[in-house]
C-alpha cells in the first residue's frame, strides 16, 4: 500500500490522473489494467462504475504497490472510509465537503477536492484538501485557470476532464499541478475494440504531459 506522500508523488511526477467512468465493472477493469500497462500511475474509478469498490479492491490488490488507486465521487465521511477500506489511497470530489477531507486525513488518503470560483478554491486549501480539481472545466478553458493562478499561485491545482494531447501544453502553461483525463483515453477502444489501443493511448498521453512540462 502506498503512503500518502507517494500518491502525491505519483500524481504530481506523472502529471496525470486517469478518471474511469465506464459501464460496467468488467470494463473499468480491463482499461484501468490496459492504462496502468501504458504508464497510468493515478486512477479514480468514479463510484457512478457498478460495483465500484469491488473495482477498487481488485485494482488495490493488483497494483496498489506502485500505482494510487483512488475512488471519485466521493461526497461524505460515510463514502470517504468505507473507499479506504475498500483500499482506496486517493479520494476525488467534485465538491468541498470539509468532512469527508478531516475523515481522509485521519487515514492519510490523499483528497483532491472539488472547486471552481477563487473563494471556493481558498476554502477548499483551508479545509485541508491536498490537491484543488478544477471543475467543472467544460466552462472555463486554460485561460480561466491562468487568471485565478494570478493571485493564488500558490494553489495546487488539477483541472478536471476536457484534456487531450492537443491542449494539454495549454492547461501546464496555465499553472496546473496535474490534469484529470477521461474518455481521451479510457474510450480509445471504443472503434476498435482492441484494448492495447487504450495502452497506447495513455502513453501517448502521458508523452504529451512531458513534452508539455518540458517546454512550459
Amino acid at each position: 500500500m502506498l503512503k500518502k506522500h507517494e500518491v502525491l508523488s505519483a500524481v504530481v511526477d506523472s502529471g496525470v490522473v486517469l478518471i474511469v467512468r465506464l459501464d460496467s465493472p468488467d470494463a473499468a477493469l480491463a482499461v484501468s489494467r490496459a492504462a496502468v500497462a501504458g504508464g497510468i500511475r493515478a486512477l479514480e474509478i468514479t463510484l457512478s462504475v457498478p460495483r465500484a469498490l469491488e473495482v477498487v479492491r481488485t485494482l488495490a490488490d493488483e497494483v496498489g504497490d506502485h500505482v494510487a488507486v483512488g475512488v471519485g465521487t466521493v461526497l461524505d465521511a460515510e463514502m470517504a472510509v468505507a473507499s479506504v477500506q475498500a483500499g482506496a489511497r486517493m479520494l476525488v470530489s467534485p465538491n468541498l465537503n470539509p468532512d469527508m477531507i478531516r475523515a481522509a486525513n485521519r487515514y492519510q488518503a490523499l483528497t483532491i477536492s472539488g472547486a471552481f470560483t477563487p473563494t471556493e478554491i481558498v476554502q477548499t486549501m483551508e479545509a485541508g484538501a491536498d490537491i484543488v480539481k478544477l471543475f467543472p472545466t467544460e466552462i472555463a478553458g486554460p485561460d480561466y485557470l491562468r487568471t485565478v493562478m494570478a493571485p493564488l499561485a500558490h494553489a495546487p491545482i488539477l483541472p478536471a476532464g476536457g484534456a487531450t494531447r492537443e491542449n494539454v501544453g495549454d492547461w501546464f502553461a496555465a499553472g496546473a499541478l496535474a490534469v484529470g483525463v477521461g474518455s481521451a483515453i479510457t474510450k480509445a477502444a471504443r472503434a476498435s475494440g482492441d484494448i492495447d489501443d487504450v495502452t497506447r493511448a495513455a502513453a501517448d498521453f502521458l508523452a504529451a504531459v512531458e513534452s508539455a512540462r518540458t517546454t512550459s
